[in-house]
């Protein structure tokens, strides 16, 4: 309730900070040359005729009661827009964090492994390419897609609609590579960090090949900080959403919430952005459900006053690994 608070706050005020009047939107646009009295009765029909803590208030209030109001411009209730709209844009986000989970641990695991001349000059080349990846714009490597694989190639259409298996594939790679190599960089240096650590080398010393070492006792750890960031990374891509929509011409909250800030629709942008920031908080939940499957420190501990799930209050015996491997 705090988060969706704070975030209805501060778009209400920066969309009125940003300039221009809502009352246009409601009226067809700035071409619609509304006379004076249709203004005044816009103006008043929506409240936009009180003072501006006032039309905060109701905002707020249609906020917290899940009443969202109707749009200015489209005249429907902005709860059937967003209803519409989200499930698209949620299929694209989580179908480019499981891509960019893919590509970063397989890139990770390959550079970790690389032995030899010719490996470890794999793994700089490796390293370089999540390097690249990580900073690459959206709107660029989407171009670059768009212009190889179906300019070029013709292999996948350059518009994505609906859930056509086709039209998502150049999309959700423009939001993946960039959060892979981000990913990729974390995993990789928790994987050698692990790699390093006492229970890895004690598992080497008992004859456990490299893949074992690495499926079997490392990987776990190396992942950790990884989904950690997860949660931001779907934040990312719920952002990157707005760009890579507009660019692939795809419908969805991006392009929903782009098209409502030009027009100042103040119902659609409030509306949308805290639903994005209420899926922002529930991922950030899951994610931290997960970190507590994967590391029994997370769970289940009492310390010493009796309380459970007292992190890092048990101190590992005798013979015991240091870490949770």
């Amino acid at each position: 309730m705090l988060v969706a608070w704070v975030v209805a706050t501060a778009v209400f005020f920066a969309l009125r900070a940003a300039g221009g009047d809502p009352t246009e939107a409601i009226l067809g646009g700035p071409g619609s040359q509304a006379g004076p009295e249709a203004v005044e009765r816009a103006r008043a029909e929506y409240g936009l005729d009180q003072p501006l803590l006032v039309q905060y208030l109701v905002q707020l209030w249609r906020v917290l009661t899940l009443d969202l109001g109707d749009s200015y411009s489209r005249k429907v209730p902005v709860a059937d827009l967003l209803a519409e709209q989200l499930p698209g844009t949620m299929l694209l986000a989580v179908l480019a964090l499981v891509v960019a989970w893919v590509l970063a641990l397989a890139v990770a695991t390959l550079a970790v492994r690389a032995t030899g001349p010719v490996g470890r000059a794999c793994a700089a080349l490796l390293r370089g390419t999540e390097v690249v990846a990580a900073v690459v714009p959206h709107f660029w490597l989407g171009a670059v897609l768009i212009v190889v694989f179906s300019s070029t190639l013709g292999w996948f259409p350059a518009t994505s609609s609906g859930t056509d298996p086709a039209g998502l594939v150049l999309p959700t790679l423009t939001l993946a590579v960039p959060v892979a190599g981000f990913l990729g960089q974390v995993m990789r240096d928790s994987l050698e960090e692990a790699a390093a650590a006492p229970f890895a080398t004690s598992a080497r010393a008992r004859g456990a090949s490299p893949t074992r070492v690495l499926w079997r006792h490392t990987l776990r750890h190396g992942v950790l900080p990884a989904v950690s960031l997860s949660g931001w990374a779907f934040g990312s891509l719920l952002s990157g959403a707005v760009v890579v929509e507009t660019l692939f011409g795809r419908p969805g909250l991006g392009r929903l919430l782009l098209d409502a800030t030009m027009q100042r629709d103040v119902p659609v942008v409030v509306g949308a952005v805290v639903v994005v920031a209420v899926a922002y908080v529930l991922v950030m939940l899951l994610v931290d459900l997960a970190e507590r499957a994967l590391d029994p420190r997370l769970r289940g501990a009492a310390g010493p006053s009796g309380t459970p799930g007292a992190v890092g209050a048990r101190v590992p015996g005798a013979g015991e690994p240091a870490v949770l491997g």
